[in-house]
């Protein structure tokens, strides 16, 4: 007997009338059902209207868009919120982002776009709850736990960011299989990467560091050049674990370029 989805829930709280009536019109379409909201509500209002999705525009809100955004990400970690506002700046998309927003859209934009952010960021979120029933995963030294989104060593929290921690767990779940970097893309951002983007290999440099500066005897992910990367845990001799101890973690991000988002992880193509 084939189990059918359920409908799509999403709230939306933007008074952009133009760019509300088409994007309504695209979730009508998409058999969604869909509240537009003129203000903001409390969380536990926004809780018992099941949703799934909350699109917002902060411009809306005023001054009250920071504490209105970083109240409903923490009290409904399962609600995908998507921010689509325009004229922001680099420094307002990261703490939105930081607070827990899943993803940022500068208008003017598509609403064709908003909606495919949309059903990506609410398929990360079920992919999330599935993980969750399935328990903590033992992997060398890593204790992975999907109901926190994060990794422990000896107890201890790796502090992996949740992009990190999406990319290693799409790893882990295909553990000895080589995953291109056009997958591993889809399945942690959530839709098609961009030709150029090195975004995989950047975050995986990240994850790596955070891996061999808590756990050196173990090498964990393996790459695979001009394909992709590998999930197999596998000891290091002790003269290689030696080796790792006290290597210096990578230096910090530098600050995005016009048009990056770096809360959204894009990075500037490099040439060759």
């Amino acid at each position: 007997m084939s189990t059918k989805t359920a409908p799509l829930r999403v709230a939306v709280l933007d008074d952009d009338t133009g760019f509300v009536r088409v994007l309504a019109r695209r979730l009508e379409g998409a058999g969604a059902q869909y509240r537009v909201l003129s203000g903001p509500i409390p969380a536990d209002e926004l809780a018992a209207m099941r949703l799934n999705a909350l699109v917002v525009d902060p411009a809306l809100l005023g001054p009250l868009a920071w504490d209105f955004i970083e109240r409903v990400c923490g009290m409904l970690p399962d609600l995908g919120v998507v921010v689509c506002t325009q004229g922001a700046t680099v420094s307002q998309r990261v703490r939105g982002l930081r607070m827990g927003a899943d993803d940022w859209v500068a208008k003017p934009c598509h609403p064709e776009e908003v909606m495919a952010r949309i059903e990506a960021v609410v398929r990360r979120h079920r992919r999330g709850r599935v993980r969750e029933d399935a328990g903590p995963l033992i992997a060398g030294d890593l204790e992975i736990r999907p109901d926190r989104f994060q990794v422990y060593v000896s107890g201890d929290s790796l502090d992996l960011t949740r992009r990190e921690f999406e990319l290693l767990q799409v790893l882990a779940d295909h553990a000895g299989k080589v995953l291109e970097r056009d997958d591993i893309y889809r399945q942690v951002w959530g839709y098609a990467m961009i030709h150029g983007d090195r975004s995989v290999d950047v975050f995986i440099r990240k994850l790596r560091s955070k891996l061999q500066r808590r756990s050196p005897g173990w090498e964990y992910i393996h790459t695979h050049f001009g394909i992709g990367y590998r999930f197999d845990p596998k000891p290091l001799q002790p003269e290689a674990a030696d080796a790792t101890v006290g290597v210096p973690s990578a230096p910090p991000a530098t600050e995005p370029g016009p048009g990056e988002m770096a809360g959204v992880d894009v990075v500037r193509p490099t040439g060759r």
